[in-house]
């Protein structure tokens, strides 16, 4: 077989430059290859293709090399592979094809090398064509050229509400800038988001419309400008009307559109719902606005609307609608069951759109002031036929008394009478209804009860069915139509337990049979066997039955009859004893909060989970402006999570929070409140706010040859923040390039541009700025002519806008000209036309003075556009630009200013509550459409959604139009003529709130006086001096008379009746009736039974009383206080005393003395227990006497009366104990308490590791009046670990605790180890105890000897100084230490050379002392030196000092190290040479000097050092 291996190494085209590599290799490996072999390689060959670069080599070389390949002699044939004739013959057969074969793959090889030879020649000339283009390209761009249209617009004919492109190609150098136009008029993408979009790419220039209109017919025109001049491409737009739609369809058949699926549209939000505030009963509408690509009128937007990430769908209470450019959201009647997170959900082509915000739903006004706000989230649970289980969502409670039960209510379908289901309150927040019809359905509310009253009821429930979910097996059933007498019931248990009922459940008989069945519940306390049927009165009809009427503690057990026509099954087998068990009660208060800053209006709240939950349901948030009293709901629906954003704050106010947790029991106790925080943004907010877009509108206002005065119009999306700033850019309508006007903003939307040059046309442009930054620029303006103004007539008003829109009115107003021409402006006119017409109409014919106007007689729906005209002596002036286009349509919701008078305060007042606002809104109210501002004539305030106008003191300045305006909304605005007629009678019903009819302080009421007197008496708020009254008693009118006495006092308001022998005659109904002018009023006390008897007892005791008190006696007896500093006081009051009346103390009949002698005259006498103990046990007497008689008080201190003493102290104590406080000693850690007072009565446990403490040698316990304290002697690992004191009161037990692990173990042990060691090297340092004076006064030639005892364990070395020099010991100066005690330096004949300050340092190896000495040598006849402050004036010979008996420890502070003077020089024996008296110590410091100060300590550390110790509470 013949194999033939080609290889070839293959470059493309490009890469030809690389050379190629060739290989044709040829290997025979057997001679017996067949002529179809040898074929089908020749035809292998032909079929190659070999691209390569042409090279050196030739084909003459390559066939060369194959002949050299197959000539080869160096193979020798073996004898055993010798070939026979034929087979010779066969192989140079064979090998004479092969030749053949590579000839004419040799030309084939020369044929394909000169085709690739010109290949790559043709490649290498198109490269160097395409280099001289490139640089002929460059050539052209360098030089001018005009712009010129290459592919130019084509006209259009479209149906409505579909989009068109227009586009066109254009050329020029430089390139030039493109500006389309509508009818002449520039085409701004902004003035209609969404409507137009402009686009540039590759030098093709479109414009697309995306939804036309009729409207949008026009002849649009592309214009394209650079420096060397313009190009104009128009074509003509034609927007036609479907037949049947209006207009008659003039292109025939209406195309086909491909069916789109909602979400396959491009959706792009624009304005977005804010976070909104509405009321119980109100209705709100949140609304998005959109643009849409392509707007479909049959295909809107698929929106999705959720509450707290729960899908809304429609019904009566929640309305949706999409289309029109806007997706909104109407909920027509709100309650706090609509409060929540409110998310828009729109699914686009790219995914979906989203946007959420709050809606916040407070409750409507009480019925009844102080009543609670109504229940939330009504639903029923466990449906059976006859009973239900209603469940709810208590309200909070801010302002408001605490909430004492719930009322349950039914109305069944179809009905409006509403049924109370519970005779008294249920005190949690479900309750078990019985009692259904079977088939029935029903709806459910319920209303919360405080003292004040009843709330409003809550939105009532969705519709339930009484139906048993069993009943329709029962019907369908096949087998029990045979049975008659039901079996019985089985599995008898309770479903649900708590204090105030007990649902009993159990199974349904099986088989029961197709007869209706109901069922007898029994019951009886467990173990006694006696059953009674409870319910007697109901039919039962369900598996359920709740009981109500079972005693506290008691067990029961409870059995079910089935009975149905038949009769009656036997009964079933007794439950399991049940008992009411107690509540688990709310659950504990939340953890610490914390509020942290978020917008200008809003502040972030987030707090810790309470630690027992307890079926938590939420939380309740509440808020207080600091330095108020009043707090404020923050949501009124229980929030799940812990952290919440509180919304509708005063920006600049600061705020405390707190939080309630919520369960079916009711609120915890508050959290702690946060700290204040003021409400500003929080840094990196300004991400939540977009730039504004551009203005628009701009106008010249005058122009004097030099200056220019322009203004435009407010952005129409402001980005979420206030418009600030406005930045004007000005360019030469000739040039191109713009300049900068103003590089300060400007605040107002008017701006004087100056350095212009007359005669020139300029263009401008505006930009906006707020919070989030600069906008984009404005269109350019018309090209505006610089030329002064000199017409005499006046210029054109401007800033038109609008207020008030409704159906048939709106208000216009305007500013007056910056050009006035020759004269004064007297007056204005108003033009009106329709939208689309230029037929302006005149609506006043004369001009009115003021710049607004009222236009009426609109027709709703209709847009309108006004221009206004200024007017002075000269004439008319110049219109003002025309407005943009207003709907006359009320907005969605709008309300009126409504006058009114406030109930309570009687203040007259202007309200209004918007109907949309957002966080950035205000409230602008205007008199007569000025500002009014801070006025003191009245006072503005704003909550929520409503704003108030109130007048100080209104009378007739205050008569005039009153507007409104909410910024940052859709126009919502208002505005009220107070008429002279309205205010007087609001002044009258303010005169009438603020003067009631005879209210009273207190209704009737009685009291028990002295001698039994009783009287009975109200108080009216003010009564005139003709005030009449009159007291009737069972019906029979009373006078003063004998027995009674009946005043009144004008002054006080106070109408009495004293009855002097109140008897059982006197038992009955006493009424009072007052007239006082016009206002009547009556209030009536019934005093019958219980009631008359206890008044009647306690007026017979004081009778009796009264006899008493004839003599001295107590008014208050015996009873303790105990003061803050914890001293226990005995108390008590006297009275009818006189100065020789006596008061005698005694405890177990022995007198007491007090330091202070009892003053009765005072009529307060008290004996003072300081550091009461158990030694105070006793009885207490106190006797008060004399010549009119004698009273006795008894105390008994024991028992009962002693604990509350020592619980009383103990609460003081507890109240002011410090936190545990780590002192070290030399004798181990230990931990104090500091407390007002401590005895060891007190209930106080010490605890490690919540185990309890017993005092023992390794663990002491013990106290002082001021103290506890618990000592750690000689301390070890195993003491480590948390410790605590409890302090109990009884009641309460006051907790300190201290960790004693970790670093602050190390650091205490290391200080007890350091303290421990310098209490030893203190004990045993060397010291100078005694002997030594300050100062020495001496004459000369005198010896002076300084001797002092020195102590120190190991002794001490001792060394001595002059002027920091070490004395040596010589003939002069003799230096002794005898015996290890006794110090001594002698200076024999002192010479004034001998002054100076003296040393003497003491050390050993644990620290050492220096001691100074001064000393003055005078002369004999000089006169004595003048000794400082405490030094002797004369110098007497010093006497041996004594030494003292015991050394003693030094008591002066630690200095620093000083330097360590020379190795001391001992002496022998002490001196004995005279020496001179030492002087006393003087208390006047001794000069500074480089020596040690006097008595300083070496370095070692103070006795007792302390950890850092808290004040004392």
């Amino acid at each position: 077989m013949l194999y033939i291996v080609l290889s070839a190494s293959i470059h493309g085209v490009e890469g030809a430059q690389h050379s190629s590599c060739e290989r044709v290799i040829f290997s025979l490996l057997s001679a017996r290859a067949s002529q179809a072999a040898l074929g089908w390689s020749a035809t292998a060959l032909r079929c190659f293709h070999f691209w390569g670069k042409s090279s050196s080599r030739s084909v003459h070389q390559v066939q060369s090399q194959a002949t050299e390949a197959m000539a080869e002699p160096a193979y020798t044939i073996p004898p055993s592979r010798q070939r026979a004739a034929t087979e010779t013959e066969e192989y140079q057969r064979v090998t004479t094809n092969v030749g053949k074969g590579l000839a004419v793959i040799q030309e084939e090889l020369h044929r394909m090398r000169m085709a690739t030879k010109a290949q790559v020649e043709s490649i290498a000339i198109q490269k160097e064509v395409k280099n001289m283009m490139k640089k002929r390209g460059d050539l052209l761009e360098e030089i001018p050229k005009m712009p010129d249209f290459l592919v130019a617009l084509r006209p259009h004919t479209v149906w409505e509400k579909t989009p068109v492109k227009l586009f066109c190609t254009v050329e020029g150098n430089p390139r030039p800038i493109v500006k389309w136009y509508k009818g002449g008029v520039p085409v701004d993408p902004l003035s209609a988001p969404g409507k137009y979009k402009i686009e540039s790419k590759y030098g093709v220039h479109s414009l697309i419309i995306s939804r036309c209109v009729v409207s949008d017919t026009a002849e649009y025109s592309a214009v394209a400008t650079n420096q060397h001049g313009t190009a104009t491409s128009k074509a003509m737009v034609i927007v036609k009307r479907p037949a049947g739609a209006g207009e008659s369809c003039q292109l025939g058949l209406v195309p086909h559109l491909t069916e789109i699926h909602p979400s396959k549209l491009e959706v792009s939000l624009l304005d977005r719902f804010p976070v909104s505030f509405g009321v119980e009963g109100s209705s709100i509408k949140l609304v998005c606005t959109m643009v849409v690509v392509p707007d479909l009128p049959n295909v809107p937007p698929l929106t999705q609307w959720y509450r707290d990430d729960k899908l809304l769908k429609p019904s009566k209470l929640v309305e949706m609608s999409v289309g029109g450019g806007a997706a909104s959201l109407t909920l027509p009647q709100l309650a706090k069951d609509d409060e929540g997170l409110y998310t828009l959900r729109i699914f686009t082509k790219d995914g979906t759109a989203e946007h959420s915000a709050y809606l916040f739903v407070s409750d409507a006004p009480a019925s009844v002031k102080g009543a609670p706000g109504a229940p939330m989230s009504v639903k029923a649970y466990d449906v059976n036929s006859d009973y239900v289980l209603v469940a709810w969502k208590p309200p909070n409670t801010v302002n408001e008394a605490p909430i004492t039960g719930y009322f349950v209510d039914r109305c069944e379908a179809g009905t409006d009478t509403w049924v109370q289901c519970n005779t008294a309150p249920v005190k949690i927040c479900k309750y078990p209804v019985d009692g259904l019809g079977v088939g029935h359905s029903y709806y459910f509310r319920v209303r919360a009860v405080n003292s004040a009253g009843i709330s409003r009821p809550s939105r009532k429930s969705d519709k339930v069915t009484a139906l048993d979910a069993a009943e329709n097996e029962r019907l369908q059933g096949t087998d029990e139509g045979y049975v008659t007498i039901p079996g019985e019931p089985t599995d008898v248990h309770a479903s649900e337990i708590v204090k105030a009922y007990v649902v009993l459940s159990w199974k349904p008989p099986s088989p029961r049979g197709r007869a209706p069945l109901w069922y007898i519940v029994e019951k009886c306390l467990a173990g006694t066997g006696a059953w009674q049927r409870i319910n007697t009165a109901v039919k039962l009809h369900s598996p359920r039955y709740p009981v109500f009427d079972l005693q506290d503690g008691q067990k029961y057990q409870f059995r079910v009859y089935s009975v149905n026509m038949y009769g009656s099954s036997e009964a079933s087998a007794p439950s399991e004893p049940i008992q009411k068990i107690d509540e688990e009660g709310v659950p504990s208060a939340p953890g610490l909060v914390v509020a942290t800053r978020n917008t200008k209006s809003s502040v972030f709240v987030q707090w810790e989970a309470p630690k027992h939950l307890k079926n938590l349901m939420g939380y309740y948030i509440d808020g207080r402006v600091v330095g108020d009293k009043e707090w404020f709901p923050c949501n009124h629906k229980p929030f799940r999570h812990n952290r919440f954003v509180v919304h509708g704050l005063i920006p600049g106010e600061s705020y405390v929070f707190r939080v309630q947790a919520v369960n079916i029991f009711g609120l915890s106790e508050e959290s702690q409140e946060s700290s204040p925080i003021a409400v500003e943004p929080a840094l990196g907010k300004a991400v939540e706010y977009a730039t504004p877009s551009a203005p628009y509108g701009i106008t010249m206002l005058s122009c004097d040859g030099s200056s220019m005065t322009v203004a435009w119009k407010s952005p129409k999306h402001c980005g979420g923040s206030k418009v600030n700033a406005y930045y004007i850019d000005k360019r030469d309508a000739d040039t191109l390039v713009w300049k900068e006007v103003n590089l300060a903003a400007v605040t107002e939307r008017i701006c004087t541009v100056d350095n212009l040059t007359e005669g020139s046309f300029y263009e401008f442009r505006i930009q906006a700025g707020n919070l989030a930054g600069v906008g984009v620029p404005s269109a350019p303006s018309a090209p505006m002519k610089c030329e002064p103004w000199t017409m005499e007539q006046p210029g054109p008003a401007y800033d038109l806008g609008f207020s008030e829109v409704r159906g048939d009115s709106l208000v216009i107003l305007w500013k007056a000209p910056v050009y006035t021409g020759a004269s004064a402006v007297s007056g204005y006119f108003v033009d009106m036309a329709k939208k689309g017409s230029s037929e302006f109409v005149t609506l006043n014919e004369e001009p009115v003075s003021h710049r607004y106007l009222q236009v009426t007689g609109l027709e709703e729906g209709h847009s309108y556009i006004f221009r206004v005209r200024a007017v002075n002596s000269n004439g008319v002036g110049k219109p003002s630009e025309v407005t943009e286009p207003v709907c006359a349509k009320a907005l969605p919701g709008t309300t009126e200013i409504v006058a009114g008078v406030d109930e309570e305060t009687g203040d007259v007042f202007l309200s209004f509550e918007a109907c949309e606002i957002c966080e950035t809104s205000k409230f602008v109210w205007s008199k007569n459409y000025k500002p009014i501002g801070d006025c003191p004539r009245a006072t503005v305030t704003a909550k929520g959604r409503t704003s108030r106008l109130t007048f100080s003191n209104p009378d007739k300045e205050d008569l005039g139009r009153y507007s409104l305006v909410v910024t940052d909304t859709e126009g919502v605005s208002s505005s009220h003529t107070l008429t002279e007629d309205a205010l007087n009678t609001m002044l009258e019903l303010s005169y009438a709130i603020r003067h009631p009819v005879v209210p009273l302080k207190h209704s009737l009421n009685y009291e028990i006086l002295e001698k039994g007197h009783v009287r009975f008496w109200l108080q009216a708020v003010k009564l005139s001096p003709s005030v009449s009254y009159r007291f009737i008693v069972n019906d029979k009118e009373v006078t003063s008379g004998e027995g009674q006495k009946i005043s009144h006092d004008v002054a006080s308001g106070v109408i009495q009746m004293t009855v002097d022998h109140f008897t059982r005659a006197n038992e009955g109904t006493y009424t009072v009736q007052i007239n006082d002018g016009k206002a009547k009023t009556q209030s009536s006390l019934v005093l019958v039974g219980d009631a008359f008897k206890a008044a009647l007892k306690e007026a017979e005791f004081q009778r009796k009383e009264h006899i008493r008190k004839q003599g001295p006696h107590f008014s208050e007896y015996l009873h303790f206080t105990v003061s803050e500093d914890c001293t226990v006081m005995l108390t008590c009051k006297v009275a009818n005393v006189k100065k020789d009346t006596t008061f005698h103390w005694y405890k177990e009949d022995d007198e007491i003395v007090p330091e202070t002698p009892p003053n009765v005259m005072s009529g307060a006498c008290a004996l003072p227990l300081p550091l009461f103990s158990r030694k105070d046990h006793g009885v207490y007497k106190a006797v008060l006497s004399d010549d009119k008689g004698k009273d006795t008080s008894v105390f008994d201190i024991s028992g009962q009366v002693f604990d509350d003493i020592i619980n009383a102290l103990a609460r003081n104590a507890g109240a002011s104990a410090s936190e545990l406080v780590l002192q070290c000693t030399p004798e181990g850690i230990r931990l104090q308490c500091y407390m007002n007072y401590y005895t060891e009565e007190m209930k106080t446990v010490w605890k490690h590791k919540e185990s309890k403490i017993s005092s023992s040698e390794k663990m002491r316990i013990g106290g002082t009046a001021e103290m506890a304290w618990m000592q750690i002697c000689d301390p070890s690992d195993k003491e480590k670990g948390h410790y605590a004191i409890e302090i109990s009161d009884g009641v309460t037990t006051h907790t300190r605790t201290f960790d004693l692990s970790g670093q602050a173990y190390t650091d205490a042990y290391e200080e007890y180890l350091r303290l421990k060691a310098a209490a030893f090297a203190e004990k045993n340092r060397g010291r100078v105890v005694g002997g030594l004076p300050d100062v020495v006064t001496i004459m000369e030639e005198k010896s002076l000897s300084l001797t002092c005892t020195v102590w120190g364990e190991p002794t001490p070395e001792v060394t001595w100084f002059k002027n920091e020099q070490e004395v040596a010991s010589n003939e002069h100066t003799r230096v002794t230490f005898d015996g290890g005690k006794f110090a001594s330096m002698v200076i024999n004949k002192v010479t004034p050379d001998d002054s100076g300050k003296y040393s003497i340092n003491v050390r050993n190896k644990y620290g050492g002392e220096f001691v100074e000495i001064t000393v003055s040598v005078y002369r004999h006849g000089e006169p004595i030196p003048e000794p400082k402050l405490g030094q002797p004036k004369t110098a007497t010979p010093a006497a041996q000092p004594v030494p003292p008996k015991s050394p003693a420890p030094s008591k002066t502070p630690t200095p620093s190290k000083p330097q360590t003077p020379a190795q001391s020089m001992k002496s022998p024996t002490p001196a004995s040479t005279p020496a001179s008296t030492p002087a006393p110590k003087s208390p006047t410091p001794t000069p500074k000097s480089p020596t040690p100060p006097r008595s300083v300590k070496s370095p070692t550390p103070p006795r007792f050092m302390k950890s850092p110790t808290p004040p004392r509470k």
